[in-house]
């Protein structure tokens, strides 16, 4: 395994953990800036929004620019941000350290999955991305009993003060480690702006981006309200539901890996076996919500191909749009667009009186969209006729 990868999914690891870690300390940073759950809670929502839009407004600004700087860039960027948030004197200045840090997030996993697929042969680019993609998945597993315990035994501002450190290994080791030119060597990438967004001209971009959105909606719909479905219909206690979320962060990870070896033997038909996977996935789910044995089964299944697809549609986008970084970093705001779509579906279902198995339902049924999806992405790549016919690996 090429060091580089090791610095870029340290990377990730970090950047998961400034997304995930606040879900554990908000009652303490609510309490100590006196200031309602609410406004706390948009540390977590604009964190959101700031990395749908950071994702697309970095990547234009730094179109022609080489890569590695600008990872480094990102990572600065990101370091200063979660020192903003460990030394703020107030809500404010609280809130502007987690925009900072969330602005580069979309970015350096775009940018990020190109560098990283650079450093290996062909035929293994999704698994190089898998790897980086590794810290991301980790970190779901982590960070919410990482960010409980450290603030519960020194304090919120010790979470991020950490953060902020594993960030400052991350940018010495992307400086140390990553080729000069990664992400430049195999290929010529679009580098301006008007060539970065020509790469928009393909409808296999766009239909990309779609099966995204939806396959993480699909995912998120079920996952925003999944604690109630295991306290109200399963049976669990309030307190099981951090281990149950641990379970469906391992299968994040074992998703991760597995689905980018299978995306690199045939990644059309990885893809949509995974989203099929997800799909009966959270159907089944609602089904048997009622039995807790089976619900553990199936929130780590639930993980395991809710993931299983994102390493091959990195690759996929950035192989239609010919390398364009805006098209990497537009697949990560698609995903979060998901994420939002997924969570007030979900949401409205249970408001109509549907009950809590509703949003495994809805999910099912975006999931279930993107496998339409993805079956018409893949049969148009297929076709001789196509004018924007994509590898297949």
């Amino acid at each position: 395994m090429p060091t580089g990868l090791i610095a870029l999914a340290l990377g990730g690891f970090g950047i998961g953990l400034t997304e995930f870690l606040i879900a554990g300390l908000l009652p303490q940073v609510a309490s100590s800036f006196e200031v309602s759950e609410a406004a706390a809670g948009w540390l977590i929502s604009g964190y959101a929004l700031s990395v749908a839009v950071g994702a697309i407004a970095l990547t234009m600004a730094t179109a022609r620019l080489p890569r590695k700087p600008v990872l480094v860039g990102l990572v600065a960027l990101f370091v200063i941000g979660n020192l903003l948030s460990a030394v703020a004197p107030n809500y404010p200045v609280m809130l502007l350290g987690r925009i900072v840090a969330a602005l580069c997030h979309g970015s350096f996993f775009g940018i990020g999955s190109l560098v990283a697929r650079s450093l290996v042969a062909p035929e293994r680019k999704s698994r190089a991305v898998a790897v980086m993609f590794a810290g991301l998945t980790v970190a779901n597993v982590l960070g919410v009993p990482f960010g409980a315990l450290v603030g519960e035994r020194w304090g919120w501002r010790a979470a991020f003060w950490a953060v902020t450190a594993i960030g400052v290994l991350a940018l010495a080791g992307i400086a140390t480690l990553v080729p000069g030119r990664a992400g430049e060597q195999r290929s010529a990438p679009p580098s301006g702006l008007r060539d970065q967004l020509r790469a928009f001209r393909s409808s296999q971009v766009w239909l990309t981006l779609a099966a995204t959105a939806l396959s993480y909606g699909g995912m998120f719909g079920a996952f925003s309200y999944i604690a109630y479905t295991f306290t109200e219909v399963s049976g669990f206690a309030p307190a099981d539901v951090a281990w149950l979320l641990m379970v469906y962060g391992v299968g994040l990870v074992v998703g991760n890996l597995v689905g980018g070896r299978a995306a690199d033997r045939d990644r059309d038909r990885a893809l949509v076996l995974a989203l099929l996977g997800l799909t009966l996935t959270l159907a089944l789910f609602g089904l048997l919500a009622g039995s807790a044995a089976a619900s553990v089964v199936l929130v780590f299944l639930m993980g395991v191909t809710g993931f299983a697809s994102v390493p091959g549609m990195i690759t996929r986008v950035t192989d239609v749009a010919h390398g364009a970084a805006l098209a990497a970093s537009a697949n990560v705001s698609a995903s979060n667009v998901g994420n939002a779509l997924g969570a007030w579906l979900g949401g409205l279902a249970i408001s109509a009186g549907l009950g809590y198995t509703a949003p495994l339902y809805v999910g099912a049924g975006i999931a279930l969209t993107s496998v339409v999806v993805m079956v018409v992405a893949a049969r148009r790549a297929r076709s001789p006729q196509a004018a924007d016919r994509i590898p297949t690996r």
